[in-house]
């Protein structure tokens, strides 16, 4: 035996007791392969570190694929074996899905018929909603015209003005009130009035209840039948009020009270009658 032949033996020897010595492969897992996040080429680079020849990892890639496959194929055939286990199951479910469509139409049918009744009471509740609003504004309307009345009779009987009414149902005691006589007009009644020793406080209120009761037959209507017909007594109710101040303003003249003049000439204005002030002033100043 020669040198090399010793060696060459040798050698192999060494690599036989080299390959024995490293430790056995893993098995390749199953759930490696069934990750959500499986990578081949990832999955590969991963491998470089086991022990064994590539023919090897090849060979046990190679089995693990089949019994993937196989396993789908298993899969795949119990599925099918259920799905043509279908069929006979449903067998007769016409009648039953008859069942359900009759069952659903009878419901539809309910339905309907609760939707129509709903929607002619809220058509009925509609109609009563819309008849309590004009109720409510026909009792409004009624409370202003009464209050109306009740606040143009205290004005009256503030000024002891005897009202038509009261002339017809002679209601004014004789001999209890002075008489007044101022002709407004040529073609107006004469008014019975006594307002004795009037102050500026008792003007002043007057004033402000007629503008009142003015504002209030305006936020009636004064297109209102009613209201119409209480024009004439507002009228002579101003021209009562005008003609009294009148004959205070004389007199506050001749007293030369210039404080109480301006007071009066204010009355004026709140009634709306600033303009009439000058006239009367020109008159006493050529009766003086």
């Amino acid at each position: 035996m020669n040198k090399s032949t010793l060696r060459s033996g040798i050698r192999g020897d060494s690599e036989d007791e080299n390959e024995d010595d490293l430790p056995s492969p893993e098995e390749l897992l199953r759930s490696d392969f069934i990750s959500s996040d499986f990578n081949a080429s990832n999955y590969l680079s991963s491998l470089c570190d086991r022990h064994q020849s590539l023919e090897d990892l090849q060979s046990d890639l190679r089995e693990r694929s089949q019994f993937l496959s196989q396993e789908l194929i298993d899969l795949v055939n119990y599925n099918y074996e259920r799905f043509l286990s279908l069929g006979s199951d449903l067998n007769g479910g016409e009648e039953q899905l008859e069942d359900v469509r009759v069952g659903l139409l009878g419901f539809k049918s309910g339905v309907m018929d609760v939707r129509g009744k709903v929607k002619t009471k809220k058509d009925k509740l509609e109609r009563l909603l819309i008849e309590k609003i004009k109720i409510r504004r026909q009792i409004s309307l009624g409370r202003k015209l009464l209050e109306v009345d009740v606040r143009l009779e205290e004005l009256e009987g503030n000024l002891v003005v005897v009202s038509p009414v009261q002339n017809a149902i002679g209601s004014v005691e004789s001999g209890t009130r002075g008489q007044f006589h101022d002709k407004y007009t040529e073609d107006e009644p004469t008014a019975n009035c006594k307002i004795p020793d009037i102050n500026f406080q008792k003007f002043s209120c007057l004033a402000t209840d007629y503008r009142s009761l003015e504002s209030l037959m305006a936020d009636v209507g004064i297109d209102h039948p009613y209201i119409k017909a209480q024009q004439t007594r507002m009228i002579r109710n101003k021209k009562i009020i005008l003609t009294n101040l009148s004959k205070e303003i004389h007199q506050t003249k001749v007293s030369k009270d210039k404080s109480r003049l301006l007071d009066l000439l204010g009355i004026y204005r709140e009634l709306g009658a600033a303009g009439e002030v000058i006239g009367i002033l020109q008159e006493f100043d050529r009766r003086g």
